[in-house]
């Protein structure tokens, strides 16, 4: 297989992937575009590399960009603003989970909290109570260790997980 065989493969398959993972398929695509290619990319570049609309490109690079998945890089002499993705695997995966904790699970929180206080007799009621305890329950328990993740050594994170998969 050809680079550029395999490369155009890793992003379409990362592109479906994202989609798996919580964003966009052009998100993705992006993302693994920048990754795999060395030099800075413009805006103009990433229109024309994947064949997608400059609105399109504008606003999933400024989400990248928020998820500190890519940064902007100065190019000398040119006034386009260039993009190149953050390389270390363990920042991404960082990124990646406090984007999502942030996304997903604090509105989930949140949510259960203000259904504890739910009121009502009878079975009905009790169980309602029981399932939103329960749910809020695992969900700290989610948050706690996404936020331990977080803070836990790159090295040591990722050789027990690998470790873990073996």
């Amino acid at each position: 297989m050809e680079l550029q065989e395999g490369k155009d493969k890793f992003i379409e398959a990362w592109g479906t992937l994202g989609s798996s993972w919580g964003v966009t398929r052009t998100m993705a695509q992006i993302h693994a575009l920048l990754l795999v290619t060395d030099e800075p990319l413009s805006a103009d570049d990433i229109m024309e590399l994947l064949q997608i609309s400059r609105g399109n490109v504008n606003t999933t690079t400024r989400m990248l960009l928020d998820w500190g998945l890519a940064h902007k890089k100065l190019v000398y002499g040119e006034r386009k603003e260039f993009f190149v993705a953050e390389k270390d695997m363990s920042k991404v995966v960082k990124n990646i989970i406090i984007a999502r904790k942030k996304r997903e699970l604090e509105p989930m929180l949140m949510l259960l909290d203000d259904l504890t206080g739910v009121e009502g007799d009878g079975p009905d009621a009790q169980e309602f109570r029981s399932v939103i305890k329960d749910l809020k329950l695992y969900s700290h328990k989610a948050d706690s260790a996404l936020a331990a993740l977080v803070k836990v050594d790159s090295n040591w994170f990722f050789s027990s997980f690998l470790t873990m998969i073996k």
